[in-house]
């Protein structure tokens, strides 16, 4: 009979405990949700003080035509420089449609389709564009999905 109750007892501990990873994978899926409408706001807002704290110290961008971008520092410069560029222009439309998010751990990945339009100053022509993106996320000390990696890449126009 001891060990009746034995067994019973360990599939009550492996329930409870299957439960409860059920509801931190269930909680980290919504947080992925939550960063990510974050994200999208972010870069229709052009936020880039709050884009910048999305990233990891150590992350790395892989953008198209470009050496990789080590560390946030270099991340940083490289999108203020861009920015440099192009004083009054605003975006007035971002769609980021994330899809795949896989979890595991405090590691997450993800890949999106990307649909931008921003106005450029002085009435000239709509730049509207199209990407695709993937995104490696990692749940740091703090509790905060950061971004470890993401690889941009042009869409074809639909």
């Amino acid at each position: 009979m001891t060990w009746l109750r034995g067994i019973g007892l360990g599939v009550l501990t492996g329930a409870l405990a299957a439960s409860a990873f059920g509801m931190r994978a269930g909680g980290a899926k919504e947080e992925i949700d939550a960063f990510n409408k974050r994200y999208v706001d972010m870069h229709l807002k052009m936020d880039t003080a709050a884009i910048f704290g999305t990233w990891a110290d150590d992350g790395v961008s892989l953008m198209p035509g470009e050496a990789p971008l080590v560390g946030k520092k270099a991340i940083v410069a490289w999108v203020e420089n861009i920015l440099a560029q192009m004083p009054g222009y605003k975006v007035v439309k971002e769609e980021i449609e994330f899809r795949d998010i896989e979890i595991s751990g405090d590691w997450a990945s993800e890949w999106a389709t990307e649909h931008q339009v921003v106005q450029p100053p002085d009435g000239k022509p709509m730049i509207d564009s199209r990407g695709k993106m993937a995104l490696v996320l990692h749940r740091e000390t703090s509790g905060e999905w950061k971004v470890k990696q993401e690889m941009w890449n042009q869409a074809p126009k639909q």
